[in-house]
């Protein structure tokens, strides 16, 4: 196991404006994963906001590679929103790989990046682990309290943990969970 792991996660949203580091932040925590080391110094989740879309796409090969060169163990997450004009999952991901090929990534770092897309915005899962339903076909409701974010992220680090089948999950919860159950099969080795 390194000496020192990061986790660069890459997100939607402007500083101070986006629940995202939040849940982000409260997810992995809660996850804790084995290559996560509870003292100080020896790692980092490091949410990184994008702005929109288009800018995230573009940052992710510059920030792929800075992680690649890191002389430590460090993963890059990507997490965005599937607006309406994407269709699920593999369909964002192409155009991160357009433009990472673009770059010069290859396909076998490409496929070290877990990408964690929710369908319209987080706030559809926010309500989905708050309320057992949602509806990702329009956006689920702002959310006033950042309590209500971190509470959702505990739940779904509980749920993903107990490893049991979730009823009615979200399509997009479903496809970013298998991201990051390979995520952690890759750590486990």
């Amino acid at each position: 196991m390194p000496n020192r792991t990061q986790i660069v996660c890459l997100h939607e949203g402007k500083k101070g404006r986006s629940i995202d580091p939040l849940f982000i932040r409260s997810l992995l925590k809660a996850l804790k994963p084995n290559w996560i080391r509870p003292w100080e110094g020896n790692n980092i989740i490091r949410p990184v906001d994008c702005g929109g879309r288009k800018t995230l796409i573009s940052r992710m090969p510059g920030e792929l590679q800075a992680c690649l060169n890191s002389g430590g163990h460090a993963t890059l997450m990507v997490w965005a929103d599937l607006d309406h004009d994407m269709e699920n999952g593999d369909q964002l991901k192409e155009d991160f790989w357009s433009a990472s090929k673009e770059a010069g990534i290859t396909e076998q770092q490409f496929g070290e990046v877990v990408f964690v897309f929710a369908k319209d915005r987080l706030e559809n899962w926010i309500e989905f682990l708050r309320t057992g339903k949602t509806d990702e076909s329009k956006e689920g409701p702002r959310l006033k309290h950042d309590r209500h974010v971190a509470e959702a992220a505990r739940d779904l680090a509980t749920k993903c943990l107990a490893g049991a089948p979730i009823p009615k999950v979200p399509p997009s919860l479903e496809w970013s969970c298998r991201n990051w159950r390979g995520l952690v099969d890759r750590m486990r080795t």
